[in-house]
């Protein structure tokens, strides 16, 4: 029988929050590109406006998406001892995941890679039944679905702002969209922070759960997520956030499209609707997707050929390795773990 010390308990709790933090690092492109590239907010401003909206998601749209992730493994088939060890191997790929991308500057989903983590650690724990695949279909379809409402969305909704400021006075609306995108980047700051939170609050009730937090006759299946789990985690996503990413802000804000306030502000709430939507309906969606596609959305009403489809695709083809390379590392990071644990 395997049992995991309580000293590395708190240890993958804190390793859970790094990684919540290179969340934060590596997505905080994703709520200050558009505000930054149009010159509505400085960098420094505009990180330090998105982490507090990060934060106080926390009051937000419940826990719905941190009760998908946390039955990604099937607690009651797993043996409980091996759960800390099998999330400490998901953290590595994820974690591992996100820097790879970071450092080429590609803005790929750390919420896949997590997922990805989860999954092949998993697999090498207790084979493929240690696995509730029907949330990681889930997952997959709507890596495929919330790029394609995010892109829709977005064009739509820049084609509708068009159109009622058609005969409006081109510098008076410039001047009133530079200040609606704040109010559209505080709405994309708090669902990124609704959504992106939860995935780690949804790997830390398992580690609780390994070690009795929750009290007997629990059901594994439907676990509660302390307060104090939902203030750490929008705590250090939060924190991420305020140290921010500059090399992937480049790639959102510059390299997609060429962007003004307008379409920032169309980008944003069309991104803003799409994740909290997903997050309401407990679904952990890539925010990093969704604001990707909703910036091409907006781009494309301006013309296809203003949208750089060269970086879009190399974007993509990150998006599709994310969760077998993450899920990979965390099989080969589980491997590795069984050695030293003698499993």
């Amino acid at each position: 029988m395997i049992e995991a010390p309580l000293i590395l308990i708190v240890a993958i709790i804190i390793i859970a929050l790094i990684f919540d933090f290179t969340n934060g690092f590596h997505d905080s492109a994703n709520s200050i590109s558009t505000v930054v590239s149009t010159k509505v907010l400085s960098p420094r401003k505009a990180v330090a406006f998105a982490a507090f909206f990060n934060f106080i998601a926390a009051f937000g749209f419940g826990v719905a998406v941190a009760s998908t992730i946390s039955k990604i493994i099937q607690l009651d088939i797993v043996q409980t001892g091996l759960i800390p060890y099998i999330i400490l191997s998901a953290l590595i790929g994820a974690i591992a995941w996100n820097l790879i991308t970071w450092f080429f500057g590609l803005p790929t989903s750390s919420s896949h890679a997590l997922i990805g983590g989860i999954t092949g650690a998993g697999i090498s724990a207790a084979g493929l039944a240690a696995i509730k695949w029907s949330t990681v279909e889930l997952v997959a379809m709507f890596m495929v679905i919330s790029p394609m409402i995010g892109l829709a969305c977005g064009f739509v909704f820049m084609a509708v702002v068009l159109n009622l400021t058609k005969k409006a006075n081109k510098q008076t609306t410039e001047t009133y969209f530079r200040r609606l995108q704040l109010f559209s980047a505080a709405a994309y700051s708090f669902s990124h922070g609704t959504n992106d939170a939860q995935k780690t609050m949804g790997i830390i009730v398992p580690l609780l759960f390994s070690i009795g937090y929750f009290g007997a006759g629990v059901d594994p299946n439907n676990l509660p997520v302390p307060l104090w789990v939902i203030l750490i985690a929008h705590g250090a996503i939060a924190l991420g956030t305020l140290s921010g990413g500059w090399r992937i802000v480049k790639t959102m804000g510059y390299k997609i499209t060429k962007l003004r306030p307008v379409h920032g502000f169309a980008a944003e709430t069309a991104g803003a609707a799409t994740i909290i939507g997903a997050s309401v309906i407990g679904i952990p969606v890539s925010t990093t997707h969704v604001i990707c596609s909703s910036i091409m959305g907006v781009g494309t009403t301006m013309g296809a050929s203003t949208v750089k489809w060269g970086v879009a695709r190399s974007i993509m083809f990150a998006w599709i390795l994310t969760i077998p390379i993450s899920a990979l590392i965390g099989f080969v990071a589980f491997t590795g773990i069984r050695i030293v644990i003698g499993y």
